[in-house]
């Protein structure tokens, strides 16, 4: 019942949107009851955000084929289309919008998405590392908000565009630096 609940929750949050999303909808085309659902989560908008990551969970994975830099590359290109070719954009601004008025969400939102895609991309990084593809003093937690913190930025206040070229821009600026040469600090 759980993953029927889940696949009708995603399926009509990226149709409608949060406006659109609610818990007697979600029951009606996932064949739960109200009952059932709000056992299972606390609130509409933990629904609606492990809808949402259930649905989007297979597009965002994280590449390890050896190259550090292409799998960064890679993976962020995957996140662009995600955010810019699919509905999953506007679903993840709204649900990031309203987890600043609702606890539950925020929390949920922390728990079951941004934390394990965080880690995915720490986990990666070390393992660059020990490889010998990073510096040995990087910090992965700070290289995750340039990237990811960057996208979502342009997401939310689309002044520039977010595209590839923007992903390629970051990963390059982060492998290059962005210091004048001779210059460390």
């Amino acid at each position: 019942m759980r993953r029927e609940v889940l696949a009708a929750a995603g399926e009509l949050l990226l149709a409608e949107g949060m406006a659109g999303f609610t818990v007697d909808e979600v029951a009606r085309r996932s064949g739960a009851s109200k009952v059932t659902i709000y056992k299972m989560w606390p609130s509409k908008g933990t629904l609606a955000l492990e809808g949402y990551f259930t649905t989007v969970e297979a597009a965002l994975e994280f590449p390890d084929t050896g190259d550090v830099r292409a799998d960064l590359r890679t993976q962020l290109h995957a996140f662009v289309d995600l955010l810019t070719t699919t509905a999953a954009g506007r679903t993840v601004a709204e649900l990031i919008g309203h987890a600043q008025t609702d606890p539950e969400l925020r929390e949920a939102y922390l728990r079951t998405y941004s934390s394990p895609r965080r880690r995915l991309a720490v986990e990666r990084l070390e393992r660059g590392r020990a490889a010998g593809q990073l510096r040995a003093d990087l910090d992965p937690e700070t290289v995750v908000d340039q990237l990811w913190g960057a996208c979502y930025h342009r997401l939310l206040l689309p002044d520039p565009p977010l595209d590839h070229a923007t992903a390629d821009a970051l990963v390059d600026n982060l492998f290059r630096g962005i210091g004048a040469r001779g210059t460390d600090e």
